[in-house]
């Protein structure tokens, strides 16, 4: 049983606006500090940044609008509280408490991932599709329900008809979609909005690639401060972390479709 989100749900779309302003503080600094958590929904966009790095408001009017459209926009931003600034001083450690299950990408959720991707592909509006076994739902706005059931004939489309979603129907807020992004793995924290000091997104990230490359479920926890997780330097985590983020266009790419994609 699987949950797939698009990149136009108003929560992804939330995920894309803190991602786009993670890669803009690495566009200005090689390790920022910054968090940002977007809510978003009905013609506003609220958005608070605890960062190290100073992003201009023009900058972030173009972000929003380049993703969401235009949008009344408030911006707050606050420095890193001092203790967890510090924590980062003298080398790359461990920012936050936290556990981490990878697990292994099942088949059941890869082809749920290609129907999401072909539909997104043909309809590029706020969508969402579950799989359990041989039921498929599929809920895409702006798209005919006829047209998707010649394309999947077995699929439960659009249950209550037709519909138009988006963030003028329904609100977004950072990292609410973990489902959708992880499948079966568990955080308990979230991926987006983060640079990679957060273990929230760099252990994520190392624990979901391990499992994938051994197949097994991978268990880890760590104390803020730490510099070893996993017995091996949490700054060569981050590097692996690093390394997949570029791979996939950066943090707003990453936030479009998360781990499962």
């Amino acid at each position: 049983m699987f949950e797939k989100v698009n990149p136009c749900h108003p929560d992804k779309v939330a995920d894309r606006i803190a991602g786009a302003l993670v890669d803009a503080a690495y566009r200005k600094e090689e390790n920022p500090r910054i968090a940002v958590e977007v809510l978003i929904g009905h013609g506003v966009s609220h958005i608070i940044a605890e960062s190290s790095v100073h992003i201009p408001l023009g900058e972030v009017y173009t972000i929003v609008k380049r993703i969401a459209g235009n949008l009344h926009t408030d911006y707050v931003k606050v420095p890193q509280e001092g203790h967890l600034a510090g924590n980062q001083a003298e080398g790359i450690r461990c920012g936050d408490n936290g556990i981490f299950k990878g697990m292994p990408v099942t088949e059941e959720q890869k082809a749920l991932c290609e129907i999401a991707k072909s539909v997104y592909h043909t309809y590029p509006f706020d969508g969402k599709y579950i799989i359990d076994e041989a039921r498929l739902i599929l809920c895409q706005s702006n798209a005919p329900t006829a047209e998707l059931k010649k394309l999947y004939p077995n699929a439960e489309v659009n249950p209550l008809g037709d519909w138009t979603g988006g963030t003028d129907v329904d609100s977004g807020a950072t990292n609410r979609k973990l489902g959708s992004d992880m499948a079966d793995s568990v955080t308990g924290g979230g991926l987006h909005g983060k640079d990679l000091s957060k273990v929230d997104v760099s252990v994520n990230i190392y624990a979901w690639l391990k499992a994938q490359e051994t197949g097994k479920p991978v268990q880890l926890a760590c104390a803020i401060g730490d510099d070893t997780v996993d017995g091996i330097p949490y700054r060569e985590i981050v590097e692996t972390a690093r390394r997949y983020i570029q791979n996939l266009g950066g943090f707003e790419k990453f936030a479009e479709w998360g781990l499962v994609r």
